[in-house]
């Protein structure tokens, strides 16, 4: 989920390629048409965001599934993303709508065949609302090979007989700031 898409710049390596997109106005816009939500995907905390993940993994030249992915988001949900801003190296954040961040992913994960598996996961659930950690990692089609690590915090609430993402922040691994090692594997 996401995936997705600024992320952090560590210790003079290369640009990520989430950050590259989001700092680029996208070419394109979208045109998602709404779908309703798949009932498998939306009935758990673990559904939801499984499903959050396959909407935006795919092969080199394999079309992301947007419109299940938006069938997943309250229609104000947001995906959230701390980076080094690259000129005045302070702390940004990237804010988009789950529409902005479609528009500037998809181009480069078809191009390049991204996919994001979750690692590991713990969830905090009072009543209807829910907080899942998720750890990642994405790797590339076109170089097959690793391409990030990190943690997505998604934020839910349970309304109408479904789960809603009404948020997803998420931050990149590096040596700073490493996986937490209840979250680095599959329990």
């Amino acid at each position: 989920m996401k995936i997705l898409i600024v992320r952090a710049l560590i210790g003079g390596a290369l640009l990520t390629l989430p950050l590259a997109i989001a700092q680029k106005k996208p070419a394109t816009h979208l045109d998602i048409k709404a779908v309703a939500a798949l009932p498998e995907d939306v009935k758990s905390p673990e559904a939801i965001v499984h499903a959050d993940y396959e909407c935006i993994s795919g092969g080199i030249g394999v079309p992301r599934q947007w419109a299940r992915d938006l069938s997943l988001y309250d229609p104000n949900g947001r995906s959230f993303s701390p980076h080094s801003d690259s000129k005045t190296g302070k702390l940004a954040v990237w804010s988009a709508t789950e529409q902005e961040y479609a528009d500037a992913a998809d181009a480069s994960f078809v191009r390049d065949g991204f996919t994001e598996r979750e690692v590991a996961h713990k969830i905090y659930r009072y009543g209807n609302v829910a907080t899942v950690v998720s750890s990642y990692e994405g790797t590339l089609a076109s170089t097959g090979k690793l391409y990030s690590r990190g943690v997505n915090i998604y934020t839910l609430y349970f309304a109408d007989d479904r789960w809603w993402i009404s948020s997803v922040s998420w931050d990149d691994e590096h040596p700073i700031n490493p996986i937490p090692p209840e979250l680095a594997a599959t329990h």
